[in-house]
């Protein structure tokens, strides 16, 4: 049984292009918020502060999981990506609750926005984004972070959408309070995506079995392997998004000791585990006992 765990590492380009346009894009929306006075182009730029260091913790995190386990640290640094995505989704979710009270309060005291600048660095930002998705488009899938990643560039293309409505609004009609609704609008993308992010982290933290994968049916595929009598203390988490792990105890008939199936039903259930569910479980622990063992054990799970 292979025990590859894989390794963000090997995405680490398309974290170091994205996070390279979102940096530069940040400062030209920093620049345009102080020349135009837009709250969507302020509070877009603040979007991007937190997605340029989401990006900068997930290259980071891409380059810690590179780093060999040691006796201290026996799964290396492969849980820093999801430590990065909680931070991550934290920060974000502050900041859309700032941007949508920022928001409300400019409903009523509009302030004087340059549409034609607006409309240029929301062009700018729409071109920057989209050119990001295209980076990370083929390893979206690979871990939290590069989800996260991706799932905040294509908000960051929407809040890039909603600058260039509310400056053409300004521009045809003077209504300038589309500013602030657009700010608003970018809140409103911003925090329940933070949420999902910080919910999908946690789960992993509190070492959640993953939602791919049901433990009942785990314990029922295993009882139908031959010889295999009952199963207990069936545990299973994720060190890292990529890398669920399962342990479990499997009483066992007798006969198997003496008659020395015990190698061959190990190789059956770690292939059961690594095969018939929605993800494959590589790394799987299996403790084999005879019937006799459990009442020696302390503590006893299901």
């Amino acid at each position: 049984m292979s025990h590859d765990h894989g390794s963000v590492g090997t995405h680490r380009w398309r974290l170091a292009v994205a996070f390279t346009i979102t940096t530069t894009i940040l400062l030209v929306e920093v620049v345009g918020a102080l020349l135009t006075g837009s709250l969507a182009l302020l509070v877009d730029a603040t979007h991007m502060l937190t997605d340029a260091g989401g990006l900068l913790m997930a290259l980071t995190a891409a380059s810690l999981t590179l780093r060999p386990p040691t006796t201290r640290r026996t799964w290396g640094f492969k849980r820093a990506e999801v430590l990065g995505a909680t931070a991550q989704a934290a920060v974000l979710l502050a900041v859309g609750v700032y941007a949508f009270i920022e928001g409300v309060q400019r409903l009523f005291s509009p302030p004087e926005v340059s549409s034609t600048g607006l409309l240029t660095f929301g062009i700018i930002g729409l071109i920057a984004n989209i050119t990001s998705l295209l980076v990370l488009t083929a390893g979206r899938s690979a871990n939290l972070n590069l989800r996260a990643a991706f799932l905040e560039v294509i908000n960051d293309a929407l809040g890039s959408v909603a600058v260039i409505v509310s400056a053409i609004i300004i521009a045809t009609t003077g209504w300038t309070r589309a500013d602030a609704i657009a700010g608003m609008l970018i809140s409103i993308l911003i925090v329940p995506r933070a949420i999902y992010i910080l919910r999908e982290a946690t789960n992993v933290l509190l070492e959640s079995a993953p939602k791919e994968l049901d433990l009942d049916t785990v314990r029922k595929h295993v009882l139908e392997l031959p010889a295999v009598e009952a199963v207990h203390d069936l545990h299973a988490s994720q060190i890292a998004t990529d890398l669920p792990v399962l342990t479990a105890h499997v009483v066992v008939d007798e006969s198997c000791f003496t008659s020395g199936r015990v190698p061959n039903l190990l190789d059956e259930l770690q292939s059961c585990v690594a095969r018939h569910f929605p993800i494959s479980i590589e790394h799987s622990t299996f403790q084999i006992e005879p019937t006799t063992h459990p009442d020696h054990e302390h503590v006893s799970h299901p």
